[in-house]
């Protein structure tokens, strides 16, 4: 008899377990009734699903990085740069964006990184090197910004911020500016 008493709290511990979840501040849950969104969690606390019935996904809400590789971009000079840069980013909508991505971080990331590429390429092949490199850095970031919430609005997310870490010269191009560099200082000199 008391065999019985422990399977039986057993399985009622095991039950309880699996009908209970937690969402936590930096969270937002998605409540999936046989893959159907039933509801949206953002309130913290425990919750309740029906065990073997409700699946849970949970999202950060919290902003996200994302660094993009350094990538080769021509100027409007047909110069080539080597940019990199990085993304701040967080959901904003987590039902849209387990809708439109499946809750897929990495595919979100590599279209995030598509849209900043072209973002970057487009403002860049508009400028010169001395516009990249100093003055216009800052117009060339709030450009992406706001072009790239326009293209990521279906995914659910929200582009915080854009951000150039580093610009390179390529090895002729540094070559080019150190030889018209020195050529100014002999002339300066005279």
């Amino acid at each position: 008899m008391q065999k019985i008493g422990l399977i039986l709290v057993a399985v009622l511990f095991f039950v309880l377990s699996s009908a209970l979840y937690t969402v936590n501040e930096t969270q937002t849950a998605i409540k999936l009734r046989l893959g159907e969104i039933v509801s949206v969690e953002t309130v913290p606390g425990l919750k309740f699903k029906m065990p073997f019935v409700n699946n849970v996904v949970k999202f950060d809400n919290r902003i996200q990085t994302l660094d993009a590789p350094a990538e080769r971009f021509l100027t409007g000079e047909k110069k080539n740069v080597i940019v990199d840069s990085y993304v701040k980013w967080r959901i904003i909508d987590a039902e849209q964006f387990y809708k439109s991505t499946g809750g897929n971080i990495a595919r979100t990331s590599n279209r995030l990184a598509q849209i900043i590429k072209t973002g970057l390429k487009s403002e860049f092949s508009k400028r010169t090197i001395a516009d990249v490199v100093s003055g216009e850095r800052s117009e060339i970031m709030s450009n992406i910004l706001r072009l790239a919430n326009k293209d990521i609005g279906e995914f659910g997310i929200k582009i915080i911020d854009v951000r150039i870490k580093r610009i390179d010269l390529s090895q002729e191009v540094s070559n080019s500016v150190y030889r018209r560099m020195q050529a100014e200082r002999q002339r300066v000199a005279k």
